[in-house]
């Protein structure tokens, strides 16, 4: 297979590449050539797809798949996908759960509505962006446009830093906040599992809508920081606090205290998606403990969260450490 990423160096396209390079197949990337090294055997080509002519590098290819990992502007999409019509079959698109309209009902399927967005749209929010870039590929591909609906992705080269921050905070040792209940279901997936599936379905052409994220339940907080415990060897106790009490000090859910989503918040359903569909075609979810291992492994390699490719720096993740000793001191009084 002849296989081209729009990026490829951040942390899904970077997936895809290391996968696809693993698999044997012919990878070109394209990007500005400013982040990240791909590789050994990878083609580059350089551009800057917001720009005037920024897609010329893409004249004269030819591919079996191009995966676009874009979530800016829809209108990038759009045009990528134009140049590309009659060099490529089949079109993926790494969108996210986060295009579904609200209000989101737990279980959500891939026949719910999305945002209103549109295709040849300068600018957005990120759901927006999201949204629109999936009109955008069907709009040139039809249904030979596979819309990819990711949930949250972790494992190495996370570039936000969610499980990263758990790994950092429970090696420090000690008392360690932990929001419960601890048996709350988990929906994530591997980015490693994420490229595989992507590829498994271009390979087979497959088209349409897939909520990509394990079942609820795949693993619960209690299972993913019992496994952070292990991983590092510290001495950490997980202290496991009501939501009541967290909430209650202002604490935000996935952001202060990442991956957690408490019972009755009105984002839950980021963690309750339908997910039939794409488990019928294929998707299968490595153990926790193994995300985990490998994330932690990774994240003593290289020291610290990298950059996020192409973007701008983000607030960082994580519930300050004199902010977790007033509640750990609060839940004890």
């Amino acid at each position: 297979m002849r296989l081209l990423v729009l990026g490829g160096t951040g942390f899904v396209g970077g997936a895809v590449v290391r996968e696809a390079v693993r698999r044997g197949w012919s990878v070109t990337v394209f990007n500005r050539g400013l982040h990240g090294d791909v590789p050994a055997g990878v083609r580059r080509l350089r551009g800057d797809r917001t720009a005037p002519g920024g897609l010329a590098a893409l004249a004269g290819g030819g591919w079996d798949l191009v995966v676009d990992t874009w979530d800016g502007a829809p209108r990038a999409v759009r045009d990528a996908a134009r140049a590309l019509a009659g060099a490529v079959p089949h079109y993926g698109y790494i969108s996210s759960g986060s295009v579904y309209a609200p209000p989101v009902a737990a279980g959500v399927g891939e026949e719910a509505p999305t945002v209103p967005a549109g295709a040849d749209a300068d600018d957005g929010d990120y759901a927006q962006n999201k949204a629109g870039g999936e009109r955008a590929a069907v709009e040139v591909f039809g249904d030979r446009a596979l819309l990819v609906r990711a949930g949250l992705i972790l494992g190495p080269g996370e570039d936000i830093g969610r499980l990263p921050w758990w790994l950092r905070r429970i090696a420090r040792g000690g008392e360690v906040l932990a929001p419960g209940p601890r048996d709350l279901p988990v929906q994530y997936v591997d980015v490693r599992d994420l490229a595989g599936w992507v590829l498994d379905r271009g390979v087979a052409g497959t088209g349409g809508a897939y909520n990509v994220v394990s079942r609820t339940g795949h693993t619960t907080m209690g299972e993913l920081l019992d496994a952070a415990v292990a991983v590092t060897g510290a001495d950490a106790v997980l202290r496991w606090t009501d939501p009541e009490v967290i909430l209650a000090a202002g604490v935000e859910p996935w952001n202060d205290l990442p991956i957690w989503i408490p019972p009755g918040h009105e984002y839950r359903w980021l963690q309750e998606r339908g997910v039939d569909r794409a488990y019928a075609a294929g998707l299968v979810c490595r153990p926790v403990t193994e995300t985990v291992a490998d994330t932690w492994r990774w994240l003593r390699e290289v020291g610290q969260v990298p950059a996020r490719a192409g973007r701008p720096p983000r607030t960082p993740v994580g519930l300050a450490p004199e902010r977790e000793a007033a509640l750990l001191a609060r839940a004890e009084g």
